[in-house]
């Protein structure tokens, strides 16, 4: 990690992870009533998770404990684009919104897996 990171918030990746979830939280609001405790439940949680790992993980002691927690990040990153795609496919959401939210899924899963090899790096 760099000497101007100090905190989780100066990295680029929790940024990142953190819009995301702010705009999941901004277009599941408009998803049917019946999906408050389903979908939108799911979404959230997965999309909360990303940035709480990348937290948890900067708060750690070792190099690998951070790596596990964004492993952790990137499953349940993964998990929010299949539900991203089934929202799209139940017309939850319209084109516009999935590409933003694809736009994000691209660059922070590019982060992520810089990121995470830099660290790997820095191990061995």
């Amino acid at each position: 990690m760099s000497e101007k990171v100090r905190t989780f918030e100066d990295l680029i990746l929790w940024q990142k992870a953190h819009q995301l979830a702010l705009f999941i939280y901004s277009i599941t609001k408009n998803f049917p009533n019946e999906e408050k405790f389903g979908l939108v439940s799911q979404m959230r949680r997965a999309a909360i998770s990303i940035p709480s790992n990348i937290v948890e993980g900067h708060s750690r002691k070792s190099k690998k404990e951070f790596i596990n927690f964004l492993s952790i990040a990137k499953g349940s990153l993964n998990e929010l684009r299949y539900q991203i795609l089934l929202s799209k496919d139940l017309k939850y959401i319209d084109m516009k919104e999935f590409e933003t939210v694809e736009q994000y899924f691209e660059e922070i899963s590019k982060i992520l897996y810089s990121f995470t090899r830099s660290l790997n790096k820095s191990i061995s």
